[in-house]
């Protein structure tokens, strides 16, 4: 279980500038996400992990990215890559968990950027992938690489989701972003590696279901994936919110009137607020759906639609309140603007696209509606 967060959070927002200034998240702060239970919240509970709710997820990774969104999503993607590993056999699950289920993961899955040929009791890989959110502090990465069939066999080409441990991987440091700075997103290198056949699944697999599978290893990944993406960026839109308006509680006009009486401030402010808490609603209700709710093909759209929503919503509260905060809210250490640049960062990620999540959200709503008149 996720334990109190008050501690990440302070150091979280100790470390904020620093994170940012060197690209990736401190020592410091990656023990503190382990010990609060984000690397085993989805680990299964045989290797001793939570086999957690997506609801605690959400809930503990908004607070964390109300201090730090780059804390938040290494935390949050750490947690989503213990529940993606339990996909692996048996063997690579005690060779990842067997003497703890607080192993941080980091990886680099969509697209499959590698590439994987049949070797002798498993394959060799090769290829550079992007974008391995946390690979600096991890313990092992999940890579995807394109195939062609079984180890040890030529067939049909698929794509594979391969265990390796990081000792094993080289690590570029490409990560200088606008946004989520601090996550250590660098690109990582295999030239040739042999993994054992054990260490890895098909991107198929994700659509099965282990009997007695606890309810978070028994979901559509579709249904959850934009969550772990959408969860800090909630943090740091309402991380933005209360800095602005701390800010501009005590800022006067022109004039010397206060700015807080001013017709148009309170509009923005009325407006962030609601838009900030309307993807809060979002959020908690699309992880209610995921941890209670029959998985229909509807229901998956309805979280995708609802989760992609709630990322614009952020996105536009926050840019509101960068706006409104004139010249000096656009400062490099301004509190709303680094909230901006991480809030937009975030936005950018395909899970978080609108019109994709509409055009499946329209899929199954006019195939409802065909059900309807038929």
């Amino acid at each position: 279980m996720l334990t109190d967060t008050r501690p990440l959070v302070e150091l979280a927002a100790r470390s904020a500038e620093q994170v940012n200034r060197q690209h990736r998240l401190t020592p410091e702060l990656a023990t503190a996400l382990t010990a609060a239970g984000f690397a085993r919240h989805f680990v299964p509970a045989r290797w001793g992990g939570t086999a957690g709710t997506f609801g605690a997820l959400a809930e503990t990774t908004a607070e964390v990215g109300e201090a730090c969104a780059s804390t938040a999503w290494c935390a949050a993607l750490y947690a989503a890559h213990g529940r993606l590993a339990a996909y692996l056999p048996e063997q690579a699950q005690y060779e990842l968990w067997g003497a703890t289920p607080n192993v941080r993961i980091a990886a680099a899955v969509l697209p499959a950027a590698g590439q994987a040929d049949a070797a002798p009791g498993g394959w060799r890989i090769g290829g550079r992938w992007s974008c391995a959110s946390g690979v600096d502090h991890a313990d092992w990465v999940l890579l995807a690489a394109r195939t062609q069939g079984k180890a040890g066999t030529a067939g049909t080409a698929e794509q594979r989701i391969f265990a390796v441990p990081r000792a094993e991987v080289a690590v570029l440091d490409t990560w200088r972003n606008l946004g989520l700075q601090g996550t250590g997103s660098n690109s990582v290198v295999l030239d040739g590696t042999f993994v054992p056949a054990h260490r890895s699944f098909t991107l198929a697999d994700l659509a099965t279901v282990e009997p007695g599978a606890a309810r978070c290893h028994a979901v559509p990944y579709q249904l959850v994936a934009a969550l772990q993406f959408a969860a800090p960026m909630l943090g740091a839109a309402r991380g933005a919110l209360r800095a602005w308006t701390a800010a501009t509680a005590v800022k006067r006009r022109v004039d010397g009137r206060p700015a807080r009486e001013a017709g148009s401030v309170q509009v923005v402010l009325g407006r962030a607020s609601a838009e900030i808490h309307a993807a809060g609603l979002l959020l908690s209700h699309s992880a209610r759906r995921a941890d209670e709710a029959q998985a229909t093909p509807l229901v998956v759209a309805e979280n995708q639609r609802d989760l992609a929503a709630a990322a614009d919503l952020c996105a536009d509260a926050v840019t509101r309140l960068v706006r409104a905060g004139g010249a000096r809210g656009q400062g490099e250490q301004d509190p709303v603007q680094r909230r901006w640049r991480d809030v937009t960062a975030a936005a950018g990620h395909p899970a978080l696209d609108f019109e994709a999540a509409a055009a499946a959200h329209a899929r199954e709503g006019f195939a409802l509606a065909d059900g309807w008149a038929a």
